[in-house]
């Protein structure tokens, strides 16, 4: 469509125009710093920034109505800086103009179904959300194209040269971050530092393939992020983990969607978030609460978390049910099939912490919780779930198991709504899929296959007079072809049509 053809009230609006004034704000100090400069912790007492639109009561002039209107007639548009996450422009970052904006096709991932038998076997409904269908395949796109947007129009106003952008990761980080800067050319080199050997192969070919500088070090995620926030705190580097505010806004998108999805109506409605780094559920209670403070819902869904028992910090903290007696206090990570979600010190615990008080003041008693998952049930419930038509990841199986988890608890009911997050694409976590049926697991997982789970392929060999691997004449192709067929219509229990 174009611009002529869309409601007369709207057409100023679908195509954004840099507005707002955003600023870093300490979450400790309160402290408020320009965003002309690169910048992850407060320079005055270390804490952790939320970015923050100082102009945002500008945003108010219009009604909630207003803006739903908007984000469904702007998804309308074929205008590429508006086709991503920035469809909803103004809540990201009103402040980068339309030309800086990359777009490589993230966002707007399907919502699918789970079907009638699945959803019998939970004991309610709920669908996955796909985000392993963006880009680099998985959520992590959301974030970086916010980042790496803002590094473009940082790097194009401040005419800076030789930025280099830099990442810890457990795969997808890296994957999302080197594919992004490629994108940028030579405005922009990048770096990525892995636990070595503990990242599947498929994650590590990314950011190679993208031509990042990969290093690999004796450790677990948590020894990469102490490097790298060394590195950002000493030299002049562009971190791109989630302690990057930039990202938060990014990943904001991914709660925009669901709301858009039920057309902005979200009563009895449970969003089931696995938690790693804890960037991912900070940016889903964030994006609600700005909603919410917008008229754009009126009505908060339920937040759920989930770790597994390998690592679990956050599930710790909120067991204590006193929240004046709750200490956050880090934990050494075992092996985990879930490993994205292998942190045991996740950066973003702080914003975790205020919007999770935000959060529970506005929506009431319930409205968060975070439940405990074993390695068993995370790769038991992948599998389940991929055996019924999905493409979950070990962190979708994080997912399933956890809503598992919550309805045996009566944390969420029978007549509520789940949307659970497949953060990455099934194709990512493969090994560990073919370890489940090798029943190759080393023993640090403590997973046992289930006989009904594990899956082979079968090779079927021709009678000897016909094993040539390729049968040359015609009566030898059609003796071959017969007898497969028969030892197929065998094991398969086919019935003659004759």
């Amino acid at each position: 469509m174009e611009l002529k053809d869309f409601p007369e009230d709207l057409q100023p609006y679908l195509i954004p125009t840099p507005s707002g004034e955003m600023v870093y704000r300490c979450l400790e100090c309160g402290a408020e710093y320009g965003i002309d400069q690169l910048l992850y912790t407060c320079p005055r007492c270390q804490g952790l920034f939320l970015l923050e639109d100082k102009a945002a009561d500008r945003l108010r002039q219009h009604p909630g109505s207003f803006w739903q209107r908007l984000f469904n007639y702007r998804k309308m548009l074929n205008v590429p800086a508006v086709k991503g996450i920035f469809l909803y422009h103004e809540l990201i970052a009103p402040v980068i103009p339309p030309e800086d904006i990359i777009f490589l096709g993230e966002g707007h991932t399907p919502q699918v179904a789970a079907n009638s038998r699945l959803q019998d076997e939970v004991g309610m409904a709920f669908g996955y959300k796909n985000d392993g269908q963006n880009p680099s395949a998985s959520f992590k796109d959301r974030g970086m194209a916010a980042a790496l947007s803002y590094l473009n129009y940082l790097i194009r106003t401040r005419n800076l040269e030789g930025v280099l952008a830099i990442c810890a990761s457990t795969g997808d980080t890296s994957a999302a971050a080197a594919l992004y800067a490629a994108y940028l050319g030579n405005k922009l080199a990048s770096a990525v530092l892995l636990p070595h050997g503990k990242v599947t192969p498929q994650q590590l070919s990314q950011p190679l393939g993208s031509g990042a500088r990969v290093f690999e070090i004796p450790g677990v995620f948590d020894d990469c992020m102490r490097v790298v926030e060394a590195l950002s705190e000493r030299y002049h580097v562009a971190l791109l983990n989630s302690k990057n505010s930039w990202r938060i806004r990014g990943q904001e998108s991914y709660a925009y969607e669901i709301a858009q999805w039920y057309d902005f109506h979200l009563p009895n409605k449970v969003i089931v978030v696995p938690i790693g780094n804890a960037g991912n559920i900070t940016a889903v209670l964030e994006g609600l609460l700005r909603f919410h403070d917008l008229g754009i819902i009126d009505t908060l869904p339920r937040v759920l978390g989930v770790q597994s028992h390998h690592a679990d910090p956050v599930f710790r903290y909120y067991q204590e049910q006193n929240p004046t007696q709750r200490i956050f206090v880090p934990v050494t990570v075992k092996a985990s099939v879930a490993q994205a979600a292998m942190i045991g010190r996740p950066v973003s615990m702080p914003r975790v912490i205020r919007r999770v008080e935000e959060y529970l003041r506005r929506a009431g008693e319930g409205s968060f919780a975070v439940v405990q998952v074993t390695e068993q049930e995370i790769m038991d419930s992948m599998l389940l779930a991929n055996r019924n038509g999905h493409i979950a990841c070990t962190q979708g199986g994080e997912s399933l198991a956890g809503l598992r988890a919550a309805r045996r608890e009566g944390l969420v009911r029978r007549d509520e709504e789940a949307v659970l997050d497949a953060t990455a694409h099934a194709l990512k976590f493969s090994s560990f899929q073919q370890m489940y049926f090798d029943n190759s697991f080393p023993p640090e997982f403590e997973v046992v296959p289930k006989p009904e789970y594990q899956n082979h392929p079968q090779l079927l060999t021709p009678q000897a007079n016909l094993a040539s691997a390729s049968p040359s004449s015609p009566a030898e192709q059609q003796a071959f072809t017969q007898d497969l067929v028969a030892q197929l219509a065998a094991i398969l229990g086919l019935k003659s049509k004759g």
